[in-house]
């Protein structure tokens, strides 16, 4: 079996991290992987041993003539499969190249942002079948008219490993010049609108009244850096609140945290939060997307209602001021990551897809 993986994202984002544990599942399952992905993306280094890379111009949902450019690495590499990973353009174009090649085509939804009646009835035909990362997707596309036949969940995975070794808590407070009674709020997401780090900058400035020790560490990057670097000037919060950066030795550190806050607005399922659970860190986030399957309120974490940032702020508060609490649902975070999100289980369920449709078209061919 040969699959062709078309990821538009430039960085090694939760995203584009499924992709690579996918490809490298399959790889060891003795599948043969090509990558399609933009020119300098991160993640053609990280998948250079099991995929061979193709590095496209994918320039976003504007860029038509990337439905050419992928057709043709379609008709030159002749996979069984074209599996799209991801929006930006991949998605409409790939599907459209993917139809004109008359290869079988699957599409990764990674987002709950809902979509029109008739843009689902028009752009989903192009795939011949949908894998939603949670199953809050797949009930989204079910309520805007897709076929139940013809989308399947299949959760998002985390590799547990890098990610149970105890954290060196002196060497964690050292790396962030963090004061020794720090107590440390994290968040690890993109710097955009719906992740919801204003809701957790407005909480901090509350919170910090009563916890002299508090501090916040935004890991990540994106566009909306300078306006939080704004807001958090403008509340007095620059010596709580600091920047760490999209950090590639996140493993190392995570674990150093005392709680993730993740009170995004729109959220898949939330790569990020299953990292935080391996690493036995206890998670306030939001009733949102696919958040409650990653979360399990009471046992691994607290759900707040979306946007309520007295919510927010009150559930920030309850673990703070109980340790115990905080390491008991660390440990059930962990234990249950190791059970019901483990990579193999991700790389079964796209490869039993990738079988029903193979074996679907055989049929199909053979009558």
């Amino acid at each position: 079996m040969k699959i062709l993986h078309v990821e538009a994202g430039k960085h090694y984002y939760g995203g584009a991290r499924q992709v690579a544990y996918i490809i490298e599942g399959l790889a060891a399952r003795g599948v043969e992987n090509v990558l399609a992905c933009p020119v300098g993306a991160d993640i053609a280094t990280a998948v250079g041993a099991n995929a061979q890379v193709h590095q496209l111009k994918m320039r976003g949902d504007a860029d038509i003539g990337m439905t050419s450019r992928l057709a043709r690495l379609i008709r030159a590499e002749r996979p069984d499969i074209v599996h799209l990973h991801s929006r930006r353009g991949a998605d409409l174009w790939g599907g459209l190249a993917a139809r004109l090649t008359g290869t079988p085509c699957v599409l990764s939804r990674r987002v709950d942002n809902p979509e029109a009646r008739w843009q689902v009835a028009l752009k989903y035909r192009l795939y011949d079948h949908v894998i939603t990362i949670s199953e809050a997707i797949r009930q989204v596309l079910l309520s805007e008219g897709l076929a139940p036949e013809k989308v399947s969940c299949v959760r998002s995975a985390v590799d547990a490993a890098p990610y149970l070794a105890p954290v060196d808590r002196a060497g964690f407070l050292r790396e962030f010049a963090l004061p020794d009674a720090s107590l440390v709020i994290g968040m690890v997401a993109q710097l955009i609108p719906r992740k919801g780090h204003l809701y957790l900058i407005e909480a901090a400035d509350t919170l910090r009244h009563d916890y002299p020790g508090l501090r916040v560490l935004l890991f990540g990057k994106g566009p909306m850096q300078a306006e939080l670097e704004a807001e958090i000037a403008r509340r007095g919060l620059s010596d709580i609140i600091r920047f760490a950066g999209f950090r590639t030795d996140l493993p190392k550190w995570l674990g150093g945290l005392d709680i993730l806050a993740h009170p995004a607005d729109m959220e898949g399922l939330g790569v990020s939060l299953l990292q935080a659970s391996a690493a036995a860190v206890p998670i306030v986030t939001s009733r949102a997307g696919g958040l409650p399957e990653a979360v399990i309120d009471g046992v691994n974490g607290l759900l707040i209602p979306r946007g309520d940032v007295a919510a927010l702020t009150a559930a920030l508060r309850r673990l703070l001021d109980d340790p115990g609490l905080r390491r008991r649902m660390g440990e059930t975070g962990r234990a249950r990551i190791l059970s019901e999100f483990s990579v193999d289980a991700m790389v079964n369920g796209n490869l039993a897809i990738y079988n029903t449709l193979l074996k679907e078209r055989r049929f199909e061919a053979s009558t």
